[in-house]
């Protein structure tokens, strides 16, 4: 009996040492948890968070696409209004061109006439 005493005697002491230990280590894994839950609940709301800034952005991006196909087709609209004046331009101008060829061909045309009734009167 008096070794079974022994015996209590050195574990029992061992036993609460235990006991307290694992109590201020389920202590800290509360502490842990409660911990992680708020982590979890920052996450969650930081993940909400980008979740509405990429709809912003997915939002503006759609505003800006449509934008750019706007600013798009009134270029082109501009583009073919310039192509047309410089076609019309390019027209003016040959024709300007052809003009002045052909006053140039009538004055030497009126002289060569105007040389040969001169040599007819001569005769």
């Amino acid at each position: 009996m008096e070794l079974l005493q022994q015996i209590k005697d050195f574990l029992i002491p061992e036993l609460e040492a235990i006991r307290r230990e694992q109590s201020a280590v389920r202590e800290r894994l509360n502490a842990i948890d409660l911990h992680l839950v708020d982590q979890s609940r920052r996450i969650d709301a930081t993940n909400q968070r980008i979740d509405e800034t990429n709809q912003r952005i997915d939002k503006i991006h759609a505003d800006l696409l449509a934008r750019i196909d706007r600013v798009h087709g009134d270029l082109i609209l501009r583009f073919d209004e310039n192509h047309r004046r410089m076609d019309r331009l390019y027209e003016v101008s040959v024709r300007r061109e052809e003009h002045a060829s052909m006053e140039r061909r009538v004055a030497n045309l009126e002289q060569a006439v105007e040389a040969l009734r001169r040599r007819l009167a001569s005769y």
